[in-house]
């Protein structure tokens, strides 16, 4: 046998033994922010990185940012469940009212003083126990979680609720929506990538969001006022991430344990807990902007708690076992920022 007829030998022996370490799957991965911005680049990226490494490179996932799969953001939770797309990152609000336990999460001052990371826990919790086998039933839950405190960018200082009277404000979902009507505001909804236009052009005055979108969306060169309350949180926005049914069904046992050793509780603990640590630089940069920072005291903060409180009356009136469902979740919240 010739040297060469065995190297080709030797090849071919090798190509046999391969095809349990080759790539099998491709999971197509979409979502609405550009690639740099801090929740692709620190959460969706790591995981999907992860996912890749422990597979031996047997899954790739072709990363989609900024709706590159067509749609628009509300059709992303339709899009896993049809396929369009294998796992997709959307807020739960963008399509009001299907999703009634993350609704909880963002009713405002739900989190007391607690950080993204125990309210993250909790939400997961509470998708375990009530949305798994209901609302989100025709996916398969990668996480849930949300974002750190949520505040007010505006072009004029907010400090009393009254400032709000007739400000034009974008609200992410439709539970902020009604908590900034209620409030006096003039609120529209829309998804966060048409902020940085609406302000250009005036159809908003300012918008609800947290710190750490605000530098993929220039917002400190668009507005020069930030309302904090203080160790309080105003809201949260309810994420979810999820995959098709069928794509996680497809794949041998050995790689769904892939996944699922990626997602989950844990999963859902660090995304959150990612997304606060990111207001950090962001909200240093409006500073560095020269921007006004409106920090509420605690009584200012106690006058918007009590305008606030009629927008939680009136879900829990408007959703069965309501009541059950809010002390369920507020106990979770309790639990986990012990």
């Amino acid at each position: 046998m010739t040297t060469t007829r065995r190297a080709l030998l030797a090849c071919a022996a090798a190509l046999i033994a391969a095809p349990a370490f080759a790539q099998e799957v491709t999971l197509r991965m979409h979502q609405f922010l550009p690639a740099q911005a801090n929740v692709p680049t620190n959460i969706l990226d790591v995981w999907a990185d992860r996912v890749e490494e422990d597979s031996g490179g047997r899954i790739e996932v072709q990363r989609f940012p900024a709706m590159q799969l067509g749609g628009t953001p509300p059709e992303l939770y339709d899009q896993a469940v049809d396929g369009t797309a294998d796992v997709i990152w959307t807020v739960a609000g963008y399509t009001p009212g299907r999703f009634p336990t993350a609704e909880i999460f963002e009713l405002p001052f739900i989190a007391g003083e607690a950080d993204a990371e125990a309210m993250s826990r909790a939400y997961w919790t509470m998708g375990e126990r009530h949305m798994f086998d209901g609302e989100l039933s025709d996916v398969h839950p990668l996480g849930l979680w949300v974002h750190g405190p949520g505040l007010i960018h505006a072009d004029r200082p907010i400090e009393a609720v009254s400032d709000l009277e007739g400000l034009k404000l974008r609200a992410p979902t439709r539970t902020t929506t009604t908590l900034f009507e209620n409030l006096g505001a003039a609120p529209v909804g829309m998804p966060v990538p048409q902020v940085p236009e609406a302000l250009s052009r005036g159809v908003i005055e300012g918008a609800v969001i947290p710190w750490e979108v605000t530098g993929a969306l220039r917002l400190p060169e668009l507005v020069g006022n930030h309302t904090e309350f203080g160790d309080q949180t105003l809201y949260t926005t309810a994420f979810l991430f999820v995959m098709n049914e069928d794509a996680y069904e497809a794949l041998p046992e050995d790689l769904q344990a892939v996944i699922d050793e990626n997602s989950g509780l844990e999963f859902s603990a660090f995304a959150g807990a990612q997304m606060a640590e990111d207001d950090g630089p962001a909200r240093q940069a409006a500073v560095d902007a020269g921007n006004n920072i409106v920090t509420l005291t605690p009584e200012q903060v106690a006058e918007w708690q009590a305008a606030a409180q009629p927008v939680t009356d009136a879900w829990i009136e408007g959703n069965a076992d309501g009541r059950a469902l809010v002390d369920e979740a507020r106990a979770l919240i309790e639990e986990n920022a012990m």
